[in-house]
């Protein structure tokens, strides 16, 4: 068993692992409840587990959520069926390794945020304000990361329609299709037993398409959550000691100290035409597919810039 959490723990430190830190972070909460569901039932405690459940679920009721607002945040982090997670994280794998590699795991991290807080936005604005919702809205609650995957498959569509995945019994197949599919399913569905959840999906579908046409336009809606990040992680990370250096000035006055600092710069540099050349010479002769990360990444970049 301590093998297992090592691993848990060399993925979690890994840089640029950012999907699968997704994805483990949605395994862990769900043991967690799972082991905990578990535990308080044969305990004869099953009103624990169903407090605790119920403050990760996002409530339909606005008040109920007025109450709970960090539920927003945390439902799309929560599951409590085996069958439910396996699904969410494999269409987020699927189609994450996409975003991850072409546009860097800040991005994966910005889409799989706004998408499942605006799937919770819709979800709550059409149970407070459609009589035909209206009438579940005090008894309904969700979870679960389907909005939040939805955006990322929506987001990959969006930037990649034509790129193909190989299904079983079917070939190939481009993943504008796919997502079309999924979409057209969570809207027949959206007045069903699950119509909250298929809601959601559509805020998240929503928000996967604005999200990756605004950044091909210059707009990237995920700063707020990078700043956050970045503050969060400076804040844990120890401070280095201030190196000073002195360099004495040669002239006629008295010498002069005069003190340097460096600091590194996080932002990407846009790649010159030389480069973009070069990029382009090896698709025409490879396709695109043999582009390593940093050059789909450098190509899409030049693509902002025109």
């Amino acid at each position: 068993m301590s093998g297992l959490f090592d691993d848990f723990r060399s993925e979690f430190s890994k840089p640029n692992n950012t999907l699968v830190q997704l994805i483990l972070v949605n395994v862990v909460i769900f043991l967690v409840l799972l082991i905990g569901r578990v535990s308080l039932s044969i305990a004869q405690n099953d009103e624990i587990y169903g407090f605790v459940r119920a403050q990760l679920m996002l409530p339909g009721n606005l008040t109920g959520f007025l109450h709970k607002p960090w539920t927003l945040f945390t439902y799309f982090f929560t599951h409590d069926e085996i069958f439910h997670i396996l699904y969410n994280m494999l269409f987020l794998y699927w189609f994450g390794r996409l975003i991850d590699e072409y546009l860097g795991s800040r991005r994966l991290i910005g889409l799989y945020i706004t998408g499942g807080m605006a799937g919770g936005l819709l979800y709550l604005a059409m149970y407070n304000l459609v009589p035909f919702f209206q009438n579940h809205a005090d008894t309904a609650r969700m979870l679960g990361a389907s909005a939040a995957a939805f955006s990322v498959a929506v987001g990959a569509a969006t930037l990649l329609p034509n790129y193909t995945f190989h299904l079983l019994f079917f070939g190939p197949v481009r993943i504008k299709y796919i997502v079309f599919f999924f979409i057209i399913l969570s809207i027949a569905q959206s007045a069903g037993a699950n119509a909250g959840g298929n809601l959601a999906h559509l805020g998240g579908a929503i928000m996967g398409f604005c999200y990756v046409k605004l950044l091909q336009n210059g707009t990237d809606l995920g700063r707020p959550l990078y700043w956050l990040a970045d503050g969060w992680s400076n804040l844990l990370k120890p401070k280095p000691a201030i190196k000073v250096s002195y360099r004495q000035r040669s002239s006629a006055n008295a010498p002069t100290n005069t003190y340097a600092s460096t600091a590194g710069s996080s932002t990407m540099s846009t790649p010159d035409q030389d480069e973009i050349d070069t990029i382009l010479d090896k698709i025409s002769r490879s396709g695109y597919e043999s582009l390593t990360r940093e050059e789909k990444q450098k190509l899409f970049r030049a693509s902002q810039r025109n």
